[in-house]
């Protein structure tokens, strides 16, 4: 497999050096190279794009702007900062970039982001679609998923569903408890776009900041569940269906 390239960059020299590591990776086939994220913007419009290779300070359209117009979804091309400044690290995270390049890199740093977007794209055609991408049946309740992908930092981590404990939303982040590690993983994404992915019969949503592993409560009452030493409180909107749950096994 081989996957169609861009290179932004309002430098002349850095714009060389990206374009030229490019035509010596194998997997990697160089489309175009651009001056500016407005000229890359029209070739993306023409043309099938896998990766962009892309620069943030730029004048009229700057890197992070161009990756907010590409939007979101299993077609979109994946975008690998290649910038000066450390500080926009979270703002690329933001934006869902694959990798982050700080400037001066070498070719075997570049090397190791381009695999990075070579894994992700194996991914992606092996699961017929984005691997964060909701999945149509769990959202009916049908996936039967041994695990799932979840983006942590800047790639993809995958975790098994036995593994996970419970669920808890921190605004536009959330963080996955496992079973099997006592640090915890944080990935920006919000909860209700981590419950679609989720079998509904193995996870439930108890709360507005959590969702919960079914077969790891410990103990229950009408309004809490306790996960090892963890009491979790049970939120007046999901009182119902908790108790559906709870009634199948009084």
């Amino acid at each position: 497999m081989t996957l169609n390239c861009i290179a932004v960059d309002d430098e002349p020299l850095a714009l060389g050096l990206v374009s030229k590591f490019i035509e010596q990776t194998p997997f990697l086939n160089l489309v175009g190279k651009f001056s500016s994220a407005v000229e890359a913007l029209k070739a993306l419009h023409s043309q099938k794009i896998d990766v962009i290779f892309l620069d943030i300070q730029m004048p009229d359209l700057n890197g992070i702007e161009l990756a907010r117009v590409l939007g979101t979804g299993a077609d979109k091309p994946r975008v690998i900062f290649t910038t000066a400044y450390n500080q926009f690290a979270l703002e690329g995270y933001k934006v869902d970039a694959l990798d982050y390049l700080l400037k001066p890199f070498n070719y075997e740093e570049f090397l190791r982001a381009a695999q990075k977007a070579y894994n992700y794209s194996v991914l992606v055609n092996k699961s017929g679609g984005a691997a964060s991408a909701p999945d149509p049946a769990a959202e009916t309740g049908q996936a039967d998923e041994q695990y799932l992908f979840l983006k942590v930092e800047y790639q993809l981590v995958r975790i098994a569903l036995d593994d996970i404990l419970y669920i808890e939303g921190l605004k536009d982040y959330v963080k996955v408890h496992l079973k099997t590690s006592e640090k915890a993983l944080l990935s920006l994404t919000s909860l209700k776009a981590l419950e679609e992915k989720l079998p509904a019969k193995r996870f439930m949503r108890v709360h507005r900041s959590f969702i919960v592993a079914l077969d790891k409560i410990t103990s229950m009452t009408k309004n809490s569940v306790q996960i090892g030493k963890t009491l979790i409180t049970i939120g007046d909107q999901y009182k119902d269906a908790f108790g559906q749950f709870v009634g199948k096994w009084i």
